[in-house]
């Protein structure tokens, strides 16, 4: 009985050496490798770009090249000038005249204002809105 302990504590301790040897052993290479981090974070940028946010701008029309599909609109302080995609877009911006007011959807594109959709507003409309947002009292 007592050589079977024996037996025991001896293979018991030879295997918790060995596991501590095992564990103290690391790999020469880096577990994440450098180089294709690289390509993924190029990817994430990519997606990025490729991705554009939608802005919406209202404004009154500055300037109308309706064959061309180009033309600008003037918000408050800054004038945007945009290119309109769609075919409907186009075809609004034939009924439009320049200083109609109008609501304009688009996306920025190589430097571009690509418009997406244009939508005429009557300046009634407008003026209404602007009126609200001025009476607006400040609340604390």
């Amino acid at each position: 009985m007592k050589n079977m302990i024996k037996i025991l504590v001896v293979a018991l301790t030879t295997l918790s050496f060995s596991a501590l040897g095992f564990a103290q052993a690391k790999p020469a290479t880096p577990a994440t490798p450098a180089t294709p981090a690289a390509p993924a974070a190029e990817k994430k940028t990519e997606m990025k770009s490729e991705k554009a946010k939608t802005h919406r701008v209202t404004g009154e029309v500055t300037s109308l090249d309706a064959k061309a599909g180009t033309f600008a609109v003037k918000e408050k302080d800054k004038e945007i000038k945009l290119t309109a995609d769609s075919k409907s877009a186009k075809d609004t911006l034939e009924k439009v005249k320049v200083g109609d007011m109008v609501r304009v959807s688009y996306t920025e594109k190589d430097g571009k204002m690509i418009a997406s959709s244009v939508k005429a507003e009557s300046k009634k409309a407008t003026e209404k809105k602007a009126d609200v947002t001025e009476k607006k009292p400040a609340t604390k």
